[in-house]
């Protein structure tokens, strides 16, 4: 494949959202794949448990040589700013979300400020993955409320600056903005 062409068909930010397990960043290291030789992927899981483990390492197998990972649990903001290549891939916005949200010491608006400005001035394309939460059942408890409805928030954010919008759902993408390349 003629990588050059296809770099020019991925668009500055690219959201692929959907529910859990539901093939989202499958899709994304597509599309990363498609996008040149130079491909960075900016981690956002913490391994607090052997079932996260097991979650990473399967991601990691799916990656070649030409990505290069970046773990930025909190300060993604950052990551984006000083990375280089041809593509990055940042997966995921729920689990940033999450971080921020279980840190105290975090200010949840100022980091997504930071975010959101960063994504604006990254200048390579980057695919963002986040999860859908607002399809299930109301949560029985007030941080599980306050977490689905800040990710809400998120996601509507990244849907109003993405120029692709993609929503995932039993592995079938379908675009919601913009056009597939």
């Amino acid at each position: 494949m003629d990588h050059s062409r296809v770099k020019n068909l991925l668009p500055g930010l690219t959201l692929i959202v959907g529910g859990a397990a539901s093939g989202k960043s499958r899709l994304a290291e597509s599309l990363a794949e498609n996008h040149g030789s130079t491909k960075v992927y900016l981690a956002t899981a913490q391994i607090f448990d052997d079932e996260m483990a097991q979650k990473v390492d399967a991601h990691k197998s799916r990656r070649d040589a030409g990505w290069r990972t970046i773990e930025a649990p909190y300060d993604a903001g950052t990551a984006l700013t000083d990375a280089r290549g041809d593509v990055l891939l940042f997966d995921c916005a729920t689990l940033w979300l999450s971080n921020q949200m279980l840190d105290d010491t975090r200010d949840l608006a100022a980091e997504q400020a930071r975010l959101f400005d960063a994504l604006r001035r990254c200048q390579m394309p980057v695919i963002v993955v986040s999860n859908e939460v607002g399809e299930g059942v109301v949560p029985e408890n007030a941080l599980a409320r306050q977490f689905r409805e800040a990710q809400g928030r998120l996601n509507i954010e990244l849907a109003q600056m993405a120029d692709l919008v993609i929503k995932v759902t039993v592995g079938l993408p379908q675009v919601l903005k913009g056009k597939m390349p």
